[in-house]
């Protein structure tokens, strides 16, 4: 019945908006700059409502392309019939066209293919197997889960997928929720990737904060403005923290409480049967092909990153070359790889065995392939409406929109951070936020510091605050949407519906988020030190850890 009210709600909403436009007839002059915010808005309201992710990304891009062209000079008939064709041949097409999405995707559909594979065969229940006899109840499975997204910190990308692809079945049997796996997975890989010194993100957040830098002229490299923006990264830190605190205090609130108190009562979980009847499980048919994975991504991002002239540079340690190797590499080539050896692997290991026929194989690796549609089918969707945003200049309206007041050096930070999370919730990127603000928002940061007549002393820990919130805010905005990458391949992962993981998990990241802000960003603007407003913001969380939470 709420679904139902739910697409009701949508429709008309929707009905009446194009509606109003109809009778409006064609428009002249440029389009409204504040309507670019109207597409995700749209997705992201129905998507809530409906509880469907694919239509709601589709009315939302319909939105954007039908005010383009209404805007454009169509009459309003003729920009609904063009713009629901351009939703398929510029934006889906578009963003299939972009050979970074192409190899997401081919990427995803392998790591499909591999983990069939290897459920087939019995490996996987092998990992089940070794795994069940050392996580004995659902807080070791899920402190197992958290370390092992510790360990894969180099991309977040194959964290969740080979996390969330492990640790599901552990999850079913020690009755852990889908839900709070995919949380553990989601809100454990984007901090730890996004504040690590060599990792796949490293380079497009250099090269971000380095063009900021060149426009103000500051003689520092972007490498020790990262560095010293640690100190401020508030809600990364502090969600690594506070997932840790879920899992040790065995507590939890709001929708997450429910869907783990239902997962605690049920005698059985659904779980991946597929090729676990009568045969043997060894850990090495599973365990061989993950490694392979995990090694061949590193050793991948290192061969597409290499340059001799940083290796050869006497005055540099190792650990700045290998963070500017894997910073410079693409990683999406690596993945590409990595998954390819990893799936040859399985299906060698496979047949060496002979625990399965090769036609067997490729029939479970085409279902492998086919497991992974939905999946790339919302990417694809979210892809798009990222395009229809860029286009529109979503970003650049929201901020333009609070840069333009006259503000005190010290709320900077804090407006930064909330506008980065507005971006990120907006568009699902967090990479794209960062491409966005960096650039606009350190030299105006560092102007307004200089016009308030700031000492270099007094100036430089508020930039390095707003370099900090600029990522932050990114990261918390990215966990919050509906229509992020990560967000949904966290969800695929785990084999979690994706709005239910979206419903779950965005009360927790506001939560910390809202502390991260108020206790952590605000309070070293204003001159605390940044290890006392973590200690401060730490207590308080275990305090609504302990008293908000309940036991499940």
């Amino acid at each position: 019945m709420k679904r139902r009210i739910g697409w009701l709600i949508g429709l008309v909403a929707v009905a009446l908006l194009l509606g109003l436009l109809y009778v409006l007839g064609p428009v002249q002059g440029p389009m409204p700059l504040w309507m670019s915010v109207l597409p995700p808005l749209v997705a992201i309201v129905m998507a809530l409502l409906i509880k469907e992710v694919i239509s709601s990304l589709f009315v939302g891009i319909l939105t954007g392309t039908f005010l383009m062209a209404l805007y454009g000079g169509a009459s309003p008939a003729a920009a609904l019939g063009g713009g629901a064709l351009r939703v398929v041949d510029a934006y889906v097409a578009g963003s299939l066209f972009d050979a970074d999405h192409v190899l997401i995707i081919i990427f995803t559909l392998l790591i499909g293919g591999m983990v069939r594979i290897i459920t087939a065969n019995g490996g996987m229940q092998g990992v089940v197997n070794w795994l069940s006899r050392r996580a004995r109840g659902p807080r070791s499975g899920q402190l197992m889960t958290f370390f092992m997204d510790l360990c894969i910190f180099f991309d977040d990308y194959s964290n969740t997928l080979v996390v969330g692809n492990t640790m599901r079945p552990i999850a079913d049997k020690l009755k852990v929720s889908r839900e709070k796996l995919a949380y553990i997975v989601d809100s454990t890989s984007a901090p730890v990737v996004a504040v690590a010194f060599v990792t796949t993100w490293i380079g497009a957040e250099l090269s971000y904060i380095q063009d900021g830098i060149n426009v103000i002229g500051l003689e520092a490299s972007a490498y020790s403005v990262f560095f010293n923006s640690l100190a401020y990264s508030f809600y990364p830190f502090l969600t690594l923290g506070f997932v840790l605190m879920l899992i040790l205090s065995g507590r939890d609130y709001g929708p997450m409480l429910k869907a783990e108190r239902l997962a605690r009562q049920r005698s059985s979980m659904e779980t991946d049967q597929v090729g676990q009847v009568a045969r043997p499980a060894h850990i090495v048919d599973a365990l061989i092909p993950l490694l392979v994975l995990i090694f061949g991504t590193v050793i991948g991002l290192i061969v597409t990153g290499y340059d001799a002239s940083v290796w050869h540079d006497a005055g540099a340690g190792f650990f700045s070359k290998l963070s500017a190797t894997i910073g410079a590499a693409n990683s999406y080539k690596a993945l590409l790889w990595a998954s390819l050896l990893s799936m040859i692997t399985a299906i060698f290991m496979t047949l060496w065995r002979g625990t399965l026929t090769f036609a067997k194989v490729m029939e479970e690796m085409v279902e492998g392939f086919k497991s992974m549609f939905n999946a790339v089918l919302i990417l694809t969707m979210a892809w798009s409406i990222a395009l229809v945003t860029k286009d529109m200049h979503t970003a650049e309206f929201v901020s333009q929109l609070l840069l333009q007041w006259s503000l005190s050096p010290v709320v900077v930070p804090v407006l930064t951070f909330l506008l980065a999370a507005l971006i990120g919730f907006s568009t699902g990127t967090s990479w794209g936020t960062m491409a966005i603000l960096y650039p606009l928002i350190l030299p105006a940061s560092w102007l307004l510091s200089q016009e308030q007549g700031l000492t270099m002393e007094a100036t430089m820990p508020l930039f390095y605050n707003v370099v900090a919130s600029v990522m932050a805010g990114a990261v918390m905005g990215d966990h919050c949407s509906p229509i992020s990458d990560t967000t949904i391949m966290s969800s695929l992962a785990s084999s979690c519906n994706h709005l239910q993981h979206v419903r779950t998990q965005m009360p927790y990241a506001l939560t910390v988020g809202g502390v991260a802000m108020l206790l952590g960003v605000l309070p070293t603007a204003l001159g605390l030190p940044s290890w006392v407003a973590f200690l401060i913001a730490l207590a308080v969380l275990g305090v609504i850890v302990r008293f908000v939470g309940k036991k499940v």
